[in-house]
């Protein structure tokens, strides 16, 4: 508890060691894993922190190249916003952000930052998702190889 009450207001609320994110940043990283998977009768990312789940991959998984590129990704998300939308990605709607971000996926054009940042955002977020608690235990029914054993199970003689 305590260095969540010595955190600076304007940081990230999970500490991570070679990226700098603001509470901002990682608002919007969770607003666009929100797209890509988004709440129905099951949780979505936000409800899972899927995207603290991604932060925390970049932060201690990718090379400080990648890290780089994924936020120069991020800003030219926003910068794609503005020129299609006329609006930041937080103030969109939920169908212009998938549009948005459907045209990043299928755009050739995209630059590098963009692409990288959306395939980080992409994987990661659909990684954090099947490897969730709410997931291993309510959607996927994971036994202990070889399984369950059954005395009664019924044999065919050769």
């Amino acid at each position: 508890m305590l260095p969540s009450c010595l955190r600076d207001s304007g940081k990230s609320s999970i500490a991570l060691t070679n990226i700098d994110v603001s509470l901002e940043q990682e608002q919007l990283i969770g607003e666009i894993a929100e797209i890509i998977i988004p709440a129905t009768k099951t949780p979505g990312a936000k409800a899972l922190n899927l995207h603290l789940f991604t932060l925390k991959m970049l932060d201690d998984c990718y090379e400080k190249e990648e890290q780089e590129l994924f936020f120069k990704g991020l800003d030219a998300l926003q910068d794609k916003s503005q020129q299609q939308f006329s609006k930041s990605f937080q103030k969109l709607t939920v169908p212009e952000r998938q549009q948005l971000l459907l045209g990043v996926e299928k755009d050739e054009q995209a630059t590098p930052e963009l692409k990288k940042f959306y395939d980080i955002i992409k994987s990661k977020t659909i990684e954090g998702y099947m490897s969730s608690k709410y997931v291993m235990t309510n959607l996927v029914i994971w036994e202990l190889v070889p399984g369950r054993y059954n005395a009664y199970y019924p044999v065919k003689s050769a």
